[in-house]
């Protein structure tokens, strides 16, 4: 059936049919609602998709899985989460080693002692106990930082990683010279006794100054955590292997395949 426009008073009205001889039925209704999306380009690929003869939802299904495995991590979820963890954990125990001021485990305290005369005196001296207990926490949060990182597939990972070890590494003479030794694995390890036994300021010079040891250390346990982060956060999704995919952020399983 043709369509007609009313003419106003006159009452005439005029046929209009001959511009849409080429589309049958109702779809002349649809035609130019759909002429934008059409032309842009969007609504014809999801039409072809899931009209096509050759099984649209499998098809679908495939370019989904395909372009998930294409942009995923190569890292778990889980592996990324221990990473940050420990990271955050190294920067933590670091943090505590180089903040000055009234809370600073390097602040001296008043120990009073009496000589063979029954004279009693009192001097400033580090709290060893205080010192021995956040670096033996550092260490330990080291390794663990070492032991996590080491199970990443990601380049950015591996590559701050391995700028840790080269910070300690660089440190070596320093580090012995206050009990701490680093063994054939890279972990640190702490001896008790002679740790104490070393002078405190060397210890200080190595955790507490600007730009020492503590200090980059720290910096690098948060590059590692930002690399974990930003590896993680490439797409709110996760692929059938537990790996993060960035298919359903970007959108672009719709431009993929078609």
């Amino acid at each position: 059936m043709g369509i007609s426009i009313n003419m106003g008073a006159s009452g005439m009205k005029q046929n209009y049919s001959y511009l849409f001889q080429s589309i049958s039925g109702n779809s002349n209704l649809n035609f130019l609602s759909d002429y934008a999306s059409i032309k842009n380009g969007s609504y014809g690929k999801l039409m072809k998709a899931y009209y096509s003869k050759s099984g649209a939802s499998k098809k679908v299904a495939s370019i989904a899985q395909n372009k998930s495995s294409a942009s995923a991590s190569k890292d778990s979820a889980k592996t990324l989460s221990d990473i940050e963890k420990a990271a955050d954990g190294m920067k933590s125990a670091a943090d505590k080693l180089i903040t000055k001021g009234k809370d600073s485990v390097f602040n001296q305290i008043d120990v009073e002692s009496t000589d063979e005369y029954g004279l009693k005196t009192t001097t400033k001296e580090y709290d060893k106990d205080k010192i021995y207990k956040s670096v033996s926490s550092f260490v330990d949060s080291y390794n663990n930082l070492l032991k996590e990182a080491s199970t990443s597939a990601t380049t950015s990972i591996q590559k701050q990683a391995r700028s840790l070890s080269f910070v300690t590494e660089t440190n070596k003479n320093l580090l012995s010279k206050v009990g701490i030794t680093i063994g054939e694995d890279g972990k640190l390890s702490v001896d008790e006794k002679k740790f104490k036994e070393a002078d405190m300021t060397t210890v200080k010079s190595l955790f507490n100054e600007n730009g020492s040891y503590g200090y980059r250390v720290s910096a690098q346990a948060s590059l590692i955590d930002y690399a974990a982060e930003k590896e993680s956060t490439k797409a709110n999704t996760y692929t059938g292997r537990g790996s993060y995919g960035n298919t359903y952020n970007t959108g672009s399983i719709f431009d993929y395949g078609f």
